[in-house]
């Protein structure tokens, strides 16, 4: 199967009637900091923008250079969050389809068939989902574009908040130094508490306050 991504199944929608194609994608599903962010964008046909392909395959400034370009030449795009608290409380791929269903409902225009990367929404819209959507479909490519850059511009803002774990670095991901920082000290508010890296941190780091509490005399 052809993953080469392409405006081919949006030809396809619109010879079957489609013409309101909106391309949805979601980015930080797997990071352990943060929000899961969505973005829904519809191309315009008539304005190609060329090198739309899978977000995590584009260098960071060619992912602005067309983060750009889809933001000012698509017929409607709108970027989603939803917060770690939620995230916690609903799981993560719940989270992500609420983010890509606020995302939705943002659009100024209505769309009338969506391409999804992976998922299936509950709305009353025509809908094809597709594995590794966003490097085989422009209209995904283009989500995935903007919602990556918006929550790494959001990492880069939280960063200065919380300078000791490194996030504009590695954008909230599990990586050594963060797990090290995590280590070092403890969750903050805005990690997700239901995976297990944040939530074995923040049990060290409870036991290790409890600890240091302790008298010295019963300290080994």
């Amino acid at each position: 199967m052809s993953r080469l991504c392409s405006s081919r199944f949006e030809r396809a929608a619109r010879k079957l009637g489609w013409t309101r194609i909106a391309g949805l994608d979601e980015a930080g599903r797997g990071a352990l900091f943060g929000p899961v962010v969505a973005a829904a964008v519809i191309l315009n046909p008539k304005r190609r923008i060329v090198g739309l392909d899978d977000s995590k395959q584009l260098a960071p400034e060619r992912r602005a250079q067309l983060a750009e370009r889809i933001r000012e030449h698509a017929l409607a795009w709108a970027v989603a969050e939803i917060d770690a608290q939620r995230i916690d409380a609903w799981n993560i791929y719940q989270a992500s389809r609420q983010a890509m269903t606020a995302a939705l409902q943002q659009l100024t225009i209505v769309p009338d068939y969506l391409l999804i990367d992976a998922l299936q929404l509950d709305v009353l819209i025509e809908q094809k989902p597709l594995i590794k959507g966003d490097c085989r479909s422009v209209s995904i490519a283009a989500a995935s574009i903007l919602a990556k850059t918006h929550r790494d511009a959001r990492m880069k803002e939280w960063d200065v908040v919380y300078p000791q774990y490194g996030l504009a670095r590695h954008k909230g991901y599990a990586t050594a130094d963060h797990l090290e920082a995590l280590r070092q000290h403890g969750p903050t508010p805005l990690h997700r508490y239901s995976f297990a890296p944040v939530r074995d941190a923040g049990c060290w780091s409870a036991g290790a306050i409890q600890i240091a509490l302790l008298p010295d005399a019963i300290l080994p």
